[in-house]
């Protein structure tokens, strides 16, 4: 069973500005691949293929990327006699995507409520544009039929950013590498929503 995938991918990317002062977040490139390739590509192996993308700040360089991905992902033949143009195909590229431009200052909450009309099934699948995960999406989405609610939300445990130092004293007892935090959990970034979330979202642009 398929649905459509909404990907956020229109926020202003501050954490990292040195990359996108000219780039949207979701196209800074992991391996000389933007990150948005990355995350499609990951549903597509779930069968996945349908994408609405909730674009916003630099929302005209998502749109060139996709425009230009046959040029991207081919190698090209150019015979200037007959002139003509073929695209030699290094991956074949099955996807269906809906780039609409939900704004550049919207919040998260109101840019999915902006894509409401796009949702023909009762449920959808949502990420961030800007996270890569290894979650088996086929588990995610059948515990949300299963415990039958609005909204099922990813949950990890974060990194430590820092090693652990042990003391007594001045002497270094020992000392443990950056492990996953003990305590709490965060937002792993990948959702399953039924069509009923639109009733729990506002219509202000900073809803969140």
């Amino acid at each position: 069973y398929t649905m459509k995938t909404v990907i956020l991918a229109g926020g202003f990317g501050t954490r990292i500005s040195e990359e996108t002062g000219t780039i949207p977040k979701p196209l800074v490139k992991i391996g000389n691949i933007p990150i948005l390739y990355h995350i499609m590509d990951y549903y597509r192996k779930y069968n996945h293929k349908d994408f609405i993308i909730c674009a916003g700040y630099k929302s005209t360089e998502i749109k060139k990327f996709f425009l230009e991905i046959n040029l991207q992902n081919s190698n090209l033949i150019i015979d200037f006699k007959k002139k003509t143009t073929d695209f030699v195909k290094k991956k074949h590229i099955d996807w269906k995507v809906n780039i609409i431009d939900t704004g550049e200052k919207t919040q998260t909450g109101a840019r999915i409520k902006k894509i409401k009309n796009f949702i023909d099934d009762k449920c959808f699948m949502m990420t961030y544009g800007d996270g890569l995960s290894n979650v088996d999406i086929s588990k995610l989405l059948a515990f949300h039929k299963k415990h039958k609610k609005i909204a099922t939300m990813t949950a990890v445990r974060p990194l430590a950013r820092f090693g652990n130092l042990n003391l007594e004293k001045s002497k270094v007892t020992s000392f443990t590498e950056k492990d996953s935090l003990q305590e709490g959990w965060i937002n792993g970034g990948f959702f399953v929503l039924n069509k009923e979330v639109f009733d729990y979202i506002g219509d202000e642009e900073d809803c969140i």
